[in-house]
């Protein structure tokens, strides 16, 4: 089981070297899941994608759906908001970055990011963390 994190999810998208590499690690059929948050950050990045004139309206919700289709689960954030609040915290990391943590702990799951500082945090405090990936 995969938890993925808005940064990884948009390697994954733009099809970067890195993106590709975190979809090649992902085995046939297994489960991807994420916080509820991670709508809100997609849309957020999309909306910036759109305003800068990167991508048009139409490509973003596009983008959106597709975005949305890689992941099989969403966790709500009511489920994980104290502990996400007392993790950020104790290890003084920003509570966004702090949901997916706590759900790839909770679940035993491994945690898909490219935040380095987030990674970090995750090999400090035993939670299963992809966050460098070999390009092919």
């Amino acid at each position: 089981m995969v938890v993925l994190d808005n940064c990884a999810l948009f390697e994954i998208l733009r099809k970067s070297d890195r993106g590709r590499a975190l979809q090649e690690l992902l085995m046939v059929e297994e489960k991807v899941i994420s916080v509820e948050l991670i709508r809100a950050e997609a849309v957020s990045v999309l909306r910036k994608l759109v305003v800068t004139g990167k991508v048009t309206k139409g490509d973003a919700g596009s983008m959106l759906a597709v975005a949305m289709d890689l992941i099989d689960e969403f966790y709500p954030m009511t489920e994980l908001q104290i502990e996400a609040m007392n993790e950020g915290i104790r290890l003084n990391h920003s509570t966004y970055d702090m949901f997916y943590f706590v759900l790839a702990r909770r679940m035993g799951a491994t945690l898909f990011t490219l935040d380095n500082k987030l990674a970090q945090l995750c090999e400090e405090n035993g939670v299963d963390c992809i966050h460098e990936v070999e390009l092919r």
